[in-house]
């Protein structure tokens, strides 16, 4: 068999790929050398902006089958049959840390899904915890500039950390979580995945209900230890990119069992907490556990750079059947995922072999721009309506309407009966046993005596007294000691 002919990007055979064109020998470069300059231009430009955050991740392909019958609250196509396999793909990541960082640290993780369907890709793009620190999107950006390296030394600063956590008090369920066990996951197999937001789901019969995202480990939860956590940082920055490659190269395929709750919608409004605040869980007591399918991811990329950097995934990808709620947060996303990959890949980003769908066809009348692929035969239209059959709207909604009523302007959340910022952090405290306490509050501690203005501890030592009385006595009384020391 012959040998493959190495060429240049236009397809020219390259006759020496070791030696560059010179005016004689030992000369200087030649600006003819195309080959040269194609060469040393394509690698400047081999990376492209990083996610401002989850900028370190890890993929993979795999399917979700349908196990129970949920026709009752969704007429979703995937979701429509028991035993339908649909495609899909998985991206892990940290969420504070640059591209470089280490999986081993302390921090939440993304656990973005698409499912490539019949009627479109459907993106789900959650963490491993089922809140979050925030429930505004008007502060995203302050906290993630918090969370971030700082712009003087570089690295991250736990005044800059705790500070802004001493000024958001619905922070304390989320900083509890993260201080916790579940904090460092021994793998991204060993985690749950949640879609953490608010959705609804819509029936055949237009009935809505709002719907929370549970996706179970069936591998358990292992966690590592801070102690751990730094010894394997320091022995494989990409433990949890090592783990799930070569677990799935050995056929050991990772799997979650997705549960859902569900809420009819007509409860939201007299909910005793707002539903749709991000910082809070529904209790199973008030809304169990309904179990829906099992995904398995059973394929690694073939190319990290093309399939899991350039996955790009935004919550406003929705299937008939499934839609937004109110939830503030999940609004913000809407706009904020899509815009910034636009910004990363280019307005065609979803013609990228890992966003494009796979069960179907995007038919539409976008046209052109940057790294456009999608030609189209010369009779084609790019407008609509037009008379020479082109894609036309179905008029059928992809959801149930949301009922919106009052003036518009900026507003605190609606008043429900129980809509503090502590209670579900003091709950989640007393359901730990003591020696999870323990790591619990040893690991607040490390980050809190570090702070260098004293009202910014009392801030937050106020937080944790708030939730539970033991809790905050136990958080000042360890970290009065360490400030000692």
């Amino acid at each position: 068999m012959p040998k493959r002919v190495l060429t240049t990007e236009s397809g020219a055979p390259v006759a020496d790929n070791q030696n560059s064109a010179t005016a004689g020998v030992g000369g200087p470069l030649l600006l003819q050398d195309q080959h040269l300059l194609e060469k040393l231009a394509r690698f400047n430009r081999e990376r492209i902006p990083e996610r401002v955050v989850h900028a370190r991740g890890s993929g993979a392909y795999g399917y979700f089958e349908v196990t129970d019958d949920v026709t009752g609250f969704t007429h979703a196509d995937f979701l429509a049959e028991v035993g339908k396999r649909t495609e899909v793909f998985l991206r892990f990541s940290t969420v504070a840390d640059n591209l470089g960082g280490a999986d081993a640290v302390r921090d939440p993780r993304g656990f973005a899904l698409k499912f490539y369907t019949e009627e479109g890709n459907y993106d789900l793009v959650g963490n491993n915890t089922p809140v979050f620190f925030i429930k505004d999107p008007l502060k995203f950006p302050d906290f993630i500039h918090s969370q971030k390296r700082d712009p003087f030394t570089g690295k991250q600063e736990p005044d800059n950390v705790w500070d802004f956590w001493a000024h958001a008090p619905e922070a304390t369920h989320q900083v509890t979580w993260l201080m916790g066990d579940r904090g460092i996951p021994a793998s991204y197999r060993h985690m749950n995945g949640y879609g953490s937001h608010t959705y609804q789901w819509t029936n055949a019969q237009g009935e809505a209900f709002f719907v929370k995202y549970h996706f179970k480990t069936n591998q358990g939860i292992r966690s590592l230890s801070s102690e751990q956590a730094a010894e394997i940082a320091g022995k494989d920055p990409n433990s949890h990119q090592t783990d799930l490659l070569q677990a799935i190269e050995r056929g050991v395929n990772p799997s979650w069992t997705l549960h859902v709750q569900l809420m009819p919608a007509a409860d939201a409004a007299h909910y005793r907490f707002n539903p749709f605040d991000l910082t809070k869980v529904w209790p199973h007591g008030d809304y169990p556990l309904q179990r829906v399918g099992r995904l398995v991811l059973d394929r690694n990329p073939d190319n990290v750079f093309a399939e899991v950097e350039q996955a790009a995934f935004s919550p406003n990808n929705f299937v008939p059947g499934i839609g937004p709620s109110p939830d503030k947060m999940l609004q913000g996303r809407l706009f904020a995922y899509a815009d910034a990959h636009r910004y990363r890949l280019g307005v065609n980003h979803t013609q990228l072999a890992v966003n494009a769908p796979k069960a179907t066809t995007a038919d539409n009348y976008g046209r052109d721009g940057l790294m456009a692929t999608n030609a189209y035969g010369r009779e084609r239209k790019n407008y609509e309506p037009n008379s020479y059959d082109g894609p036309v709207e179905t008029g059928r909604p992809l959801s149930a309407p949301l009922a919106v009523t009052g003036h518009t302007g900026t507003h605190e959340a609606p008043a429900h009966t129980k809509d503090d910022d502590f209670f579900q952090a003091g709950e989640l405290y007393r359901l730990m046993s003591d020696e999870e306490k323990s790591r619990l509050v040893a690991n607040i501690a490390g980050g809190l005596s570090q702070v260098s203005r004293e009202d910014v501890v009392e801030k937050n030592l106020a937080h944790f007294h708030a939730a539970d009385a033991d809790y905050g006595k136990r958080v000042e009384e360890a970290v009065r000691a360490l400030r000692e020391d």
